[in-house]
């Protein structure tokens, strides 16, 4: 693999190709960019793009004749919690009250979701 979890960044237009990955499993360069949103991106742009991923380590593809078919080698789970702790750090001070604040302040998350974290935080003591 590539470099080490902690040290993969990756840019908004990666991240896009790898939520796609993810949600739809191994594909074809022409796969990926028929699931992308108007306007639709250049075939060799996505083709940049996965092969960015491969040289991170988190994409891998196998040959089928002529073409690739890329699939994703880190899941979600992992570049989610990544962002997570990068994004309070970040913005927030390594503070999730911050965050949650943030979120209430901007009407992000509601009083009834509020209330389903709480029960979720009260079942995990």
């Amino acid at each position: 693999m590539g470099k080490n979890n902690s040290e993969i960044q990756l840019t908004p237009k990666e991240e896009e190709v790898m939520q796609i990955l993810w949600d739809n499993g191994a594909l074809y360069v022409k796969e990926i960019v028929a699931l992308m949103p108007d306007p639709k991106p250049h075939v060799n742009t996505i083709s940049t793009f996965v092969r960015a991923l491969e040289q991170k380590g988190i994409v891998t593809h196998e040959a089928h004749g002529g073409s690739f078919k890329y699939k994703a080698l880190l899941q979600r789970d992992k570049i989610r919690k990544k962002s997570l702790k990068m994004l309070l750090k970040k913005y927030f001070n390594n503070s999730g009250i911050g965050l949650v604040s943030a979120l209430v302040e901007d009407e992000e998350i509601s009083s009834e979701e509020l209330k389903e974290l709480i029960n979720i935080i009260e079942s995990k003591k």
